[in-house]
């Protein structure tokens, strides 16, 4: 870790020494996202950037539609104003890198009318030394580590990437996970190898994933008693006109599928692996051309020539290949499972260094 962040570039401002002006201020400058922040004194932002091994003004990359360098210094300010520790900051800087992959395309998934939100899936030790939860409750509010790190990323993707809503954040209604959205796989309770394995990672490595999803969909079953009729509810619950994923398969959009410990553990049971789940919903999550064609997304249709757009009844899946599928095991005890409908874009995986 580094102990001397070196010399800082930010402007300095002189606000009234109280809460409300201080508040104020941010809110007038367009740095908040309406909600309170912590004021970024210098001592705050060097105490955070000693979470990290490097110079205030390493840059990270460069973020769109802006345009603007990602400097540490940059990003430990938003950080700061998020609430975030010192010792949050190294997830908070890969969740960052990660977005600003091309495969990722930031630019296009934070401006789009669909007010696609940014999701953060931490994996690795780190996780439980921070307090990330991915137990129950792990979409929702409670746990500072969850709420803080992924409202970092949003006022960084705010602040330096310029997506200010009304601005160049373009979204019709928006999302509630533009705010803040973070939580880990609860590996503990998977029966199954946590994602940063199946990647190839070491277990003891950490890792962040982003994915830009449309919505989260709930999904209960509490009926049935097998893994594979767990699967047969789901993948009726994926079938639906307007799901973006069955129009833009030509872009390999991707979604996210999260088991609640419970049905993903029922699913190994009756003998299925991830791969199992993943090639299940490719093959059972499609449409017909008759009931896409003409509605929803249609005039936009991204289909590669693999499918008969002149036979009504050619069956469309929901993503491209299997493989489009990201599984993830979280959440607390109950038969409640969801998954996440991506927008155009691909989910990208990062190590937690520094």
């Amino acid at each position: 870790m580094s102990q001397d962040p070196g010399s800082l570039s930010s402007r300095r401002v002189q606000v009234p020494d109280s809460p409300r002006a201080i508040q104020d201020y941010c809110w007038e400058q367009g740095w908040t996202d309406g909600l309170p922040v912590v004021p970024p004194t210098e001592a705050l932002v060097r105490e955070m950037l000693s979470g990290y091994d490097g110079a205030p003004s390493d840059s990270i990359g460069r973020m769109q539609p802006g345009n603007s360098s990602v400097t540490l210094e940059k990003l430990a300010v938003n950080a700061v104003m998020a609430g975030c520790l010192p010792e949050h900051f190294p997830v908070v800087v890969t969740a960052v890198k990660a977005a600003l992959s091309d495969e990722f395309n930031l630019a296009g998934n934070a401006v789009t009318t669909g007010g696609a939100a940014q999701v953060l899936i931490v994996n690795g030790p780190i996780a439980k030394e921070l307090g990330i939860n991915g137990d129950a409750a792990c979409f929702g509010p409670g746990f500072r580590a969850n709420a803080a790190i992924g409202r970092a990323f949003r006022l960084a993707v705010r602040n330096i990437g310029g997506l200010v809503p009304g601005d160049m954040d373009k979204a019709t209604l928006s999302n509630p996970g533009r705010y803040s959205f973070c939580f880990s796989e609860n590996e503990e309770l998977s029966p199954w190898a946590p994602r940063h394995v199946d990647l190839g990672y070491d277990a003891s490595a950490s890792t962040v994933t982003v994915a830009a999803i449309l919505g989260v969909y709930n999904v209960m079953e509490s009926t049935v008693g097998t893994g594979r009729e767990v699967l047969r509810t789901l993948t009726a619950n994926m079938r639906g006109v307007g799901i973006p994923g069955y129009y833009h398969l030509g872009t390999r959009s991707q979604i996210v599928l999260v088991l609640c410990p419970e049905h993903a553990n029922e699913i190994a049971q009756s003998g299925l692996s991830k791969a199992d789940v993943r090639e299940y919903i490719y093959n059972n999550a499609r449409m017909p051309v008759h009931q896409l064609k003409d509605q929803a997304h249609y005039g936009n249709r991204v289909w590669p020539d693999w499918i008969d757009q002149d036979d009504p009844n050619a069956l469309v899946p929901i993503c491209s290949a299997a493989d489009d599928i990201v599984v993830i095991v979280a959440g607390g005890g109950g038969r409640h499972s969801a998954w996440m409908s991506g927008w155009v874009t691909r989910v990208c995986t990062e190590e937690v260094v520094g």
